[in-house]
C-alpha cells in the first residue's frame, strides 16, 4: 500500500484514493508471516508455534512494554484460528460493555462461532471487572486475551491469572525495527539515509510504535529524503523507556542495588543514571540508598551510611540537577568499599528469634532500678558495670550474661573479614575467650 501524490515537499494530496491512517497503522500486518519479533514465542518449537499450526487459541495474557505488538499478536492469533474478535480497552470501557462483549459472544457460540475477547491495558480494571470475565472463561463462552504493560502478578486477579497463560513480549530489537523501516520506507515512497536510519534505530527503544511516529512526523518535514536532522526535529528530547512505580521502575532500582552489592561502580552509576534520565524521584533513590548503605555494608564501613545522609542532605539544599552530583558520589562511594550483610542478617534473625518465642521477663540484675522500691524488690541486684571491670580488653565484665535465662546464649551477629568489620570480628572472638576462660582479670 502506498501514497497517491506527491509526498517530498512536506504536503500530501489528501484524495479520495489516500490513506491518512497513521503509518503505525497502515504497517500493521495482516498475517502472522509478516509479523515482526518475538521469535521466542513464534519460533520453530516455541509457546505459540504449536497453537498456529493447530489453528487453535486458548485464554491468554500478553504482557510487555509498549510498543513490542501485543494487540496485533492477539489479533494474528484470532484471524489464524478463525475466530471471532471483540476488542476492549480497560481505559475506556466498564463492566456493562464487558456484559454487553459476553452476551454477543453466547449469541455467536450457539451459531456455533467461538468468540475471543481482547482486552487491552487490562491492569486498568479493578477486582470487580476482572471477576466479571471469570464464568464466562469457564464455560467457554468467550477466550479472553489480555494486553497489558504491567506485571500481571500484581495488577491481574490470581483467580483470573489461573485460566490465562502468560506470555512475555520483549522490546523489539534492532534488527526486528529495521525490517519495520525498509517497510515503512516503501510505505511513504521516499529514500531514509543511513544515519537517520541508526538515529531511529537508537530513538525507538524497542517501541516500533514509538518509531513510526517519529519516522511519519520526520516524513512530513522532508522533500527529497529523511535526513537525520528531520528525524531529530522530529523526536525532540528523547524519553527512555521508564514507568515511574511499575515493573520497569523497579528493575532499575534493583539493578542499580545489586550493582553497588556487587562493587560494581561503573555499573551503578549507569542504572543511577538511567533512572535519573527516566524521570525517579532523586530522593526515593536516596531513600533506597540508605538502606543499600546498612544491608549491603554496614560495619564493614560505617561511614557510608554517614556519607549517604550527607549527600541526601546536599539534594536537599541544592536541589536538582545540581544536587544530584552527591547522590552520584553517594552511589561510586558504596559501589566501591568493602560489603558486608552481617547486620542486616543479625537484625532478621534477631526478629525471627522474638516473634517465634515468648515474651520473656528481663533478667533480674539488668533491670533498671531509679527508686529505693525497686531496688527493695532485687532490681539490679548483682550487676556488673563493664566500666568496673578490669580485662585485658578494658571495660568488659566477663561472663556476664544480658539474655532471658530461657534462651541461653543466642549468636546474631557473626561480623565478616571485610573492612572494619574484621576488626570488630577479631574483639569480639577476643571477648567471648574471655567469657569461656573465667572473669578475664588482668593479672
Amino acid at each position: 500500500m502506498s501514497f497517491e501524490g506527491d509526498t517530498r515537499n512536506g504536503s500530501l494530496d489528501f484524495g479520495s484514493n489516500v490513506d491518512s491512517r497513521p503509518l503505525a497503522e497502515r504497517l500493521r500486518p495482516a498475517t502472522i508471516s509478516q509479523y515482526v519479533g518475538q521469535q521466542h514465542l513464534l519460533g520453530d518449537g516455541k509457546p505459540l508455534a504449536g497453537l498456529i499450526h493447530r489453528q487453535a487459541l486458548s485464554s491468554m495474557i500478553l504482557w510487555g512494554p509498549p510498543g513490542t505488538g501485543k494487540t496485533t499478536l492477539a489479533k494474528l492469533l484470532a484471524n489464524n484460528a478463525e475466530i471471532n474478535w471483540v476488542g476492549l480497552s480497560a481505559v475506556l470501557a466498564g463492566v456493562k460493555d464487558v456484559r454487553e462483549a459476553v452476551a454477543q459472544a453466547k449469541i455467536e457460540k450457539l451459531a456455533g462461532r467461538q468468540t475471543v475477547l481482547f482486552v487491552d491495558e487490562v491492569h486498568r480494571f479493578n477486582k470487580a471487572q476482572q471477576d466479571a470475565f471469570l464464568p464466562h472463561v469457564e464455560s467457554g463462552a468467550i477466550t479472553f486475551i489480555g494486553a497489558t504493560t504491567e506485571n500481571p502478578s500484581f495488577e491481574v486477579n490470581s483467580a483470573l491469572l489461573s485460566r490465562a497463560r502468560v506470555f512475555v513480549l520483549k522490546p523489539l530489537t534492532k534488527d526486528d525495527l529495521s525490517l519495520v523501516i525498509d517497510r515503512a520506507e516503501d510505505e511513504l515512497q521516499i529514500n531514509i539515509t543511513e544515519t537517520a536510519r541508526i538515529i531511529l534505530l537508537d530513538v525507538a527503544d524497542g517501541d516500533a510504535r514509538r518509531m513510526l511516529n517519529v519516522l511519519e512526523m520526520a516524513a512530513q518535514l522532508s522533500e527529497i529524503e529523511i535526513t537525520d536532522e528531520a528525524v531529530q526535529a522530529a523526536f525532540g528530547e528523547r524519553v527512555r523507556r521508564f514507568d515511574k512505580g511499575g515493573d520497569q521502575f523497579y528493575d532499575q532500582i534493583s539493578a542499580l542495588h545489586k550493582s553497588v552489592r556487587g562493587s560494581a561502580p561503573d555499573a551503578a552509576l549507569y542504572w543511577f543514571c538511567r533512572m535519573l534520565d527516566g524521570g525517579a524521584d532523586p530522593r526515593y533513590i536516596g531513600r533506597r540508598l540508605i538502606r543499600i548503605a546498612t544491608e549491603d555494608i554496614g560495619n564493614a564501613d560505617p561511614r557510608a551510611l554517614t556519607l549517604t545522609m550527607s549527600a541526601i542532605e546536599s539534594f536537599e539544599r541544592l536541589g536538582s540537577p545540581e544536587g544530584e552530583l552527591g547522590l552520584a558520589q553517594a552511589v561510586l562511594y558504596l559501589a566501591s568499599v568493602p560489603k558486608s550483610d552481617a547486620a542486616y542478617r543479625a537484625f532478621t534473625s534477631a526478629m525471627a528469634l522474638v516473634k517465634e518465642t515468648s515474651s520473656y521477663e528481663v533478667p533480674m540484675h539488668i533491670r533498671n532500678a531509679p527508686t529505693s522500691l525497686m531496688k527493695g524488690l532485687g532490681h539490679g541486684e548483682g550487676y556488673r558495670h563493664a566500666h568496673g571491670e578490669r580485662t585485658v580488653e578494658g571495660a568488659y565484665a566477663a561472663g556476664e550474661t544480658y539474655f532471658p535465662e530461657a534462651l541461653g546464649k543466642p549468636s546474631f551477629y557473626r561480623p565478616t573479614e571485610q573492612g572494619l568489620e574484621a576488626k570488630i570480628r577479631a574483639r569480639l572472638a577476643r571477648l567471648q575467650a574471655l567469657d569461656h576462660n573465667g572473669d578475664g582479670e588482668d593479672e
